[in-house]
């Protein structure tokens, strides 16, 4: 059995032998489109464990000439194209894993050397009337076979930044592999013998100063997936489909999963969180232990202007602008806040928004996630402001407006470098930091539609919750009764009609010259 030359297909079998698959054999479609053409040189980066492996072995399962696959396909979306058979079992497919090529190399400086010549021995195997150059680059010998034979290659690299992110500075090993790479796939030659070239991993392709070094890749990231986006992860559809088929509740799957929106509107959810939910029966944190919350940590914790204020914020509920141009997607070239934040947009922790350029927290997965790595920090106010959290929603329910108003006084003195006073916004931003935990029992919903205007927040309790509706006004220099009478006033209570309970009207000023707040709560049933 071969390694790397034509492997068989057990992989993608056994991924869609698996209790749990989701077809997404219609992406061959798309590479089909583009074989041999200008477009064969893809490279897709995604989070760990969204799916990226079985993409490979799917591709590897359809084009090697090793194994007839047909009866593998015969049931996916793919086999209703028209060129379902043209090009199935066409090829030679070299599969490459870079994270395992590395420890079986015996250290990263050595990976090029260890596929070089292992792939060529598979090569001499199956192709044993060529004369090989055994001390060339693997193109000239991938010359010799196409001019031999004819015969034309797909080489799928799976894990292919393995080196820029386990060895950032190991710079002579990755200048090595990125020859390699330019080698195989840039020379005027290689267009001959290269059908399609699928590079897969966490990271985009890295840049040299402002230029890729592999600028003939089309990319399809986390923050551009078009129009690949349905092939990210798992669409709001299927999920919708698995929830129903496994009798799960579709709101809380997607309250925990959802969150990364690519192109127009495609809802993508993390595919080993929602399959590990739907087997075990049970919504938890599945995904954080791919990753240490160390290195988490490590990265939250740089010291750059404005980076710990854009994290807190978004911890509150909050998006935050991004400029994602200056990152040089290595793990080492941090030159400011924006390209840390741009890492966590491509480790998953972070969802983009390409049209209002803003980052936020995607889902309460990666909530947990990220609060437990700010906890590891030194961030000793903002912990703080955490963990007191409980106590505030207790007064809040218990109607004591003045330990209320005392509690967000302390959160907005501990926290005033990262959260500046400005506007309602702001404002908003400190309560929803100061009311955090509210989301263990609440759905937080800012600028609440009433027909009459906008509530400022409303928490709605979540299904299966006793505890209260609240609908928080916020106030600048005015006065905290008089925000509670904008509620009555604007009848913001009729947008809750649905609700039925109790419900507390809550109601918050910030006198700028005393830098104090003033609460006022009343309770109010909706019959």
């Amino acid at each position: 059995m071969r390694s790397y030359v034509n492997k068989d297909s057990r992989s993608f079998k056994s991924a869609i032998d698996s209790q749990i698959y989701v077809d997404k054999t219609g992406f061959l479609n798309y590479t089909n489109s583009v074989l041999n053409t200008e477009q064969r040189y893809i490279c897709v980066s995604r989070p760990r464990r969204f799916g990226k492996s079985i993409t490979a072995a799917m591709l590897s399962a359809y084009y090697s000439k090793g194994e007839d696959t047909r009866e593998l396909f015969h049931n996916f979306i793919i086999s209703a194209s028209d060129d379902f058979m043209d090009k199935m079992n066409k090829f030679d497919v070299i599969s490459l894993d870079m994270a395992s090529m590395t420890g079986k190399a015996g250290g990263s400086e050595y990976v090029v050397q260890y596929l070089e010549e292992n792939v060529l021995k598979e090569l001499q195997e199956i192709y044993p009337q060529i004369e090989y150059d055994t001390k060339a680059p693997l193109s000239v010998n991938f010359a010799k076979i196409y001019n031999r034979t004819g015969a034309q290659f797909i080489v799928i690299i799976d894990e292919w930044d393995c080196l820029f992110r386990e060895y950032p500075a190991d710079v002579k090993a990755q200048n090595a592999y990125i020859d390699f790479l330019r080698d195989l796939f840039k020379s005027d030659e290689s267009k001959s013998f290269i059908v399609l070239a699928y590079l897969t991993g966490i990271l985009p392709i890295k840049k040299y100063n402002s230029e890729s070094s592999l600028n003939n890749f089309d990319e399809f990231t986390m923050v551009n997936a078009s129009p690949l986006e349905e092939y990210s992860g798992f669409t709001e559809e299927e999920v919708r489909q698995l929830c129903s088929k496994y009798q799960m509740d579709f709101n809380q799957i997607k309250r925990w999963y959802d969150g990364y929106i690519l192109g127009d509107d495609t809802h993508i959810y993390n595919p080993k969180s929602v399959t590990d939910a739907i087997r075990r029966k049970r919504i938890a944190n599945y995904w954080s232990g791919t990753v240490t919350y160390e290195s988490l940590r490590d990265y939250i914790s740089m010291n750059f202007d404005g980076l710990k204020d854009s994290i807190v914020q978004m911890l509150a509920g909050e998006p935050c602008p991004v400029k994602i141009n200056t990152f040089q997607n290595d793990l080492s070239s941090f030159q400011n806040k924006d390209d840390v934040l741009t890492v966590l947009i491509h480790l998953g922790y972070l969802a983009y928004d390409d049209t209002t350029k803003t980052v936020r927290v995607p889902n309460e997965e990666i909530r947990q996630t990220l609060e437990s790595a700010v906890l590891a920090t030194n961030w000793t106010y903002v912990i703080r402001s955490i963990q007191q959290s409980d106590m505030l929603l207790k007064a809040t329910w218990n109607m004591q407006s003045d330990v209320v108003a005392q509690m967000i006084d302390e959160v907005h003195s501990q926290n005033t470098s990262i959260l500046n006073y400005n506007d309602e916004n702001a404002l908003s931003c400190v309560i929803s930091l100061a009311y955090y935990n509210a989301v263990n029992e609440y759905t937080h919903i800012r600028e609440f539609p009433t027909g009459k205007g906008f509530a400022d927040i409303v928490f709605l309790p979540r299904k299966g919750s006793e505890c209260p509706a609240m609908i928080i006004e916020l106030k600048y220099d005015k006065s905290a009764k008089g925000a509670i009478q904008q509620i009555k006033d604007k009848k913001y209570v009729s947008a809750l009609k649905e609700y039925h309970g109790n419900l507390l009207l809550v109601g918050i000023n910030y006198d700028r010259k005393t830098k104090k707040h003033c609460c006022e709560i009343e309770k109010f049933e909706i019959v």
